[in-house]
């Protein structure tokens, strides 16, 4: 068996040359997909950490929630001052995904974990492929979708509508459908111990009609305050976080979401899109090879 590449004892240790070296690469990989596409820190940093530095995998999952959140809100600050990021949404989005997070960690004591990470992967496939399609047959839809006042309100598309200007309809159906997604999010994300951004991206195209590059802005906004209640969590029962190696994730995060969102920006609504899809198979590919393995 191919051990870590790095041995990592404990939340003590202190962290220097290669082990060093690692967690900046490491994290500009994290920092990276979030920049690109809005979700996926967690789900590779959990394994890097793992795997490459050998840390134990509760602080790995403390690690991967501080330092996933402290670069999505560093990626999220600096785009909603460009205005990229909706807010309001973000904000009611994020709030039932953090009351669905503990009930998610409920959960996952209760159901054989084999049967989680199968019914996962299924999840991401099936969204995935709609996500493709959308992109292939429908272009138009990866940008915002904007009504008219002629459109009919019994009209197929998503449940929030948006005005021609763009901005979206918060009606009584539309906010009980972002409630509903923002938990089954804040669920997943308590189950598996990742900031939610490869449900949360597709929920916010999918259920609002937002374009993928806004969707991944506001990603960003929802990822950060998620993880936040994550890392209070862990150390509200004791289980304090290794700063150094954090510290050296986030300085490489900070710097991969330069470079993710210099080439997010380069690639078209449907191209990102496709993108996002295409790592959404990918993951879900290597959840079910694990898991028959």
């Amino acid at each position: 068996m191919i051990g870590p590449l790095c041995l990592f004892a404990d939340s003590t240790t202190p962290v220097g040359g290669p082990q060093a070296a690692l967690g900046l690469v490491f994290g500009a990989v994290v920092g990276f997909s979030l920049g690109l596409t809005g979700g996926g820190g967690s789900i590779f940093a959990v394994p890097l950490l793992v795997y490459g530095l050998g840390v134990r995998t509760r602080e790995a999952i403390g690690v991967s929630l501080a330092a996933v959140g402290a670069t999505a809100l560093v990626g999220g600050l600096r785009r909603l001052a460009h205005g990229e990021v909706e807010v309001r949404t973000g904000l009611l989005f994020a709030a039932a995904g953090m009351l669905g997070a503990p009930a998610g960690s409920w959960l996952g004591r209760r159901v054989p974990e084999g049967v989680l990470l199968l019914l996962f992967a299924v999840l991401m496939a099936l969204v995935a492929v709609r996500m493709w399609v959308q992109a292939s047959r429908r272009p138009e839809e990866t940008r915002a979708l904007r009504g008219s006042s002629a459109a009919s309100p019994d009209e197929a598309g998503p449940s929030c509508r948006r005005d021609p200007n763009g901005r979206l309809h918060l009606t009584s159906r539309c906010f009980g459908v972002l409630v509903i997604a923002g938990l089954a999010a804040g669920v997943l994300s308590g189950l598996f111990g990742v900031g939610g951004g490869f449900v949360i991206v597709p929920a916010l195209v999918l259920v609002t009609g937002m374009g993928i590059h806004r969707a991944v802005a506001t990603s960003l906004l929802v990822i950060a305050l998620v993880s936040a209640s994550g890392v209070a969590s862990q150390l509200a029962a004791g289980r304090p976080l290794p700063w150094a190696l954090t510290g050296l994730f986030v300085a490489g995060g900070v710097a991969g979401m330069e470079l993710g969102t210099l080439a997010g920006r380069r690639l078209g609504g449907p191209g990102l899109q496709k993108l996002f899809a295409s790592a959404m198979v990918a993951v879900a590919a290597f959840i079910l090879l694990k898991s028959l393995a």
